[in-house]
């Protein structure tokens, strides 16, 4: 029946499911039947959690009859694998951004996803924010006229974070352009329509202890002629949360004690004991959720238009207009990634797919190849596997 919770299986029980546990505990439209994960402290949590039955195979798990959508929170090297799994069996997919880390294997998913006949969502990221859902109906109201352009960045402690050594490598996906600049891309993509046409680049890798990319800047250009201006670090000194009223990424509100943690906390270590220190942010490890009294952002985002700027926060947008400035809230929920389920209800349960499609991720995908590119050779690099958002019926 339209109206019965989407059985969902899990596969990979590590920090990107930690970060979904709380909407999944928060809204019923969604009920956790099955998890596939190769720990067993994690599959034992997961059953003594939630129920149901923990695999340590994928397959099985995407055998198991109960199960009618899988949620895939694997590294990201793993998606293109699990995506044809899950989708051979028949089964619509959440699969947790970036898409894929090789363009070759986006293709091999959109096109398992087709064949099979399932919807495959890509996602959480940040453009199913509220504040950003918000603005993009504003934008596409007309009210305020043209966009024109918009400015996106975010300084973070991402790099200084506990990583496994392929994090640290870009060609397996690590590095903050295939986690972390997605969000920002898929942001500003949201706000302008999806269809970009060409990208200039620059990137930093600045630290031999973790080679590999931690910051960059682009500009980005768009079919109906608006631009973006893209900047991220993931280098550990300036916050950029301070602008966005000191909350986090997450929704939570952040101590200012707290500056210089992740740093600290790698002081010393070896690769190995590095780890273990990730392994303590999984699911069954005893780590504390994110308590989030705010809606989850990704940093300073303002959008120009022809009659007023609109400037992003965690509680909504901020408007400031020809002659007046005024706040839209966007009201925050129990299930702090409510309108992620809002997609997965939608295209399991009434065959409506969201603007994150596996087709919008493999754009969103294309551009953090671009910017490597761009950065690499010094020119632009030209757009070609761009979609736009799709017309709702």
């Amino acid at each position: 029946m339209t109206s019965d919770p989407v059985r969902l299986g899990v596969v990979g029980l590590g920090r990107a499911f930690m970060l979904m546990v709380p909407t999944f505990q928060a809204d019923a439209r969604v009920t956790l039947v099955a998890a596939a994960a190769p720990r067993q402290e994690s599959r034992d949590a997961f059953e003594g959690r939630f129920g149901g039955r923990a695999y340590a195979d994928i397959a099985e798990m995407c055998a198991d009859p109960a199960v009618e959508a899988v949620y895939i929170a694997t590294p990201h090297q793993m998606h293109a694998e699990h995506v044809r799994i899950a989708a051979q069996a028949g089964k619509h997919v959440l699969v947790d951004k970036p898409l894929a880390v090789s363009m070759e294997d986006a293709d091999t998913m959109v096109a398992a996803a087709h064949a099979a006949g399932v919807h495959l969502i890509v996602g959480p990221s940040h453009s199913f924010d509220p504040p950003v859902e918000l603005a993009a109906r504003m934008i596409d109201s007309g009210e305020f006229g043209r966009l024109r352009m918009i400015q996106a960045f975010n300084y973070t402690d991402f790099l200084y974070r506990p990583r496994r050594p392929e994090e640290l490598r870009t060609e397996e996906g690590g590095g903050i352009l295939f986690s972390q600049a997605v969000h920002q891309i898929d942001v500003v993509r949201r706000l302008a329509g999806g269809m970009a046409t060409r990208i200039t680049a620059m990137t930093g890798a600045w630290d031999p202890a973790r080679p590999t990319e931690g910051a960059y800047s682009a500009l980005l250009s768009f079919a109906s002629g608006a631009f973006a201006s893209m900047t991220y670090s993931g280098y550990a000194h300036f916050d950029s949360d301070i602008w966005m009223d000191d909350v986090g990424e997450l929704g939570q509100i952040k101590s200012p004690g707290a500056y210089g943690k992740a740093r600290r906390a790698l002081e010393g270590l070896a690769p190995e004991d590095e780890t273990r220190l990730k392994q303590t942010r999984t699911f069954g490890s005893g780590a504390a959720l994110i308590e989030a009294a705010h809606n989850e952002h990704f940093g300073p985002v303002i959008a120009l238009c022809d009659r007023a700027d609109l400037r992003l926060t965690p509680d909504g947008v901020e408007v400031f207009g020809d002659f007046e400035r005024r706040f839209v809230p966007a009201p925050t929920d129990p299930a702090p990634r409510r309108t992620v389920i809002d997609a997965l209800v939608n295209a399991v349960r009434h065959d409506s797919a969201p603007p994150q499609t596996g087709a919008w991720g493999r754009a969103s995908l294309e551009i953090c190849h671009a910017i490597l590119a761009s950065a690499e050779t010094g020119q632009p690099v030209d757009l070609k596997r761009q979609c736009g958002i799709p017309a709702k019926e």
